[in-house]
């Protein structure tokens, strides 16, 4: 993985995400953040480990991975540019509940999940927006996958 560089807070203004955010948030945000690089087959993290950061995707795509007994690791979603990716840094017990690798070049901002943490604490406008922006990225990707079981499990000739 190759460090670029530290990140602003214009830098966050341009991102889906952090859109309408106070600048003083983003100021904050962005101080415990930087821009990498990840070259193609870098695993984020596996299913389990530590949940230390999360990840602004800027270019290249990640995959969600599920350990399967007898399977190994299958992959359960593929995150496009502009995705969050990781939210268990922000739950205890901060253990990761899925795996992550990139299969292309990605560029992304990563962040320090205990920064971030310790900035929510100190600053409850901050926590609560931030938390309201990472609650709409599960409601997604909860409405994602119930469209995959949809078809994973809809009978043949049922409208869906």
């Amino acid at each position: 993985m190759e460090e670029t560089g530290g990140i602003t807070s214009a830098s966050l203004s341009r991102e889906r995400f952090f859109a309408g955010m106070p600048e003083p948030h983003l100021a904050a945000l962005a101080a415990t953040a930087d821009s990498v690089q990840v070259p193609a087959g870098h695993r984020f993290f596996t299913e389990g480990g530590p949940a230390r950061r999360f990840w602004l995707l800027r270019s290249g795509t990640v995959t969600l991975d599920l350990q399967v007994p007898g399977r190994g690791a299958v992959v359960v979603e593929s995150l496009p540019p502009s995705s969050v990716l990781g939210w268990s840094w922000l739950f205890p017990p901060h253990r990761w509940r899925f795996g992550a690798v990139a299969p292309e070049r990605v560029t992304a901002f990563r962040f320090d999940g205990a920064a971030v943490r310790e900035l929510c604490a100190a600053d409850s406008r901050l926590g609560r927006d931030l938390a309201l922006r990472f609650a709409q990225v599960m409601l997604d990707r909860l409405e994602a996958t119930r469209v995959r079981m949809l078809d994973l499990y809809a009978h043949p000739g049922e409208p869906r």
